[in-house]
């Protein structure tokens, strides 16, 4: 018997163009002083997808993470519903999440669709 999806799960193709986008753009990062680059895809509501990359600054709060990269992308050009978001790094063995900044603009920009229809 196949396992029911639930209401709010992105199709198996979203999933696939989501890491394939993240992963793109982890190319384009620029960090000469961690080495450690990272890619961001947002997927919106109408199924447009937004990437971001990692941009450092030598003077370090100037920096941008992947996400907000991503985020600022797709508010700016004025989607406000997200489904998803996909996070690429190097590492092999371990998962990375978003930093304390990225979760808060995630948080309180309320835009997250937390249900089909919703």
């Amino acid at each position: 018997m196949a396992q029911e999806r639930p209401a709010c799960a992105l199709e198996p193709e979203l999933v696939q163009r989501l890491l394939l986008s993240c992963r793109e753009a982890k190319k384009s990062a620029y960090c000469p002083y961690s080495h450690f680059p990272v890619g961001a895809a947002l997927l919106t509501r109408d199924g447009r997808i937004f990437s971001g990359c990692n941009i450092e600054n030598v003077c370090y709060p100037m920096g941008v993470c992947a996400e907000r990269t991503a985020i600022q992308k797709a508010i700016s050009e004025g989607h406000r519903e997200f489904r998803a978001i996909a996070i690429s790094s190097d590492l092999q063995d371990d998962f990375i999440s978003p930093c304390g900044a990225c979760r808060q603009v995630m948080r309180e920009s309320r835009c997250w669709q937390t249900r089909e229809g919703g």
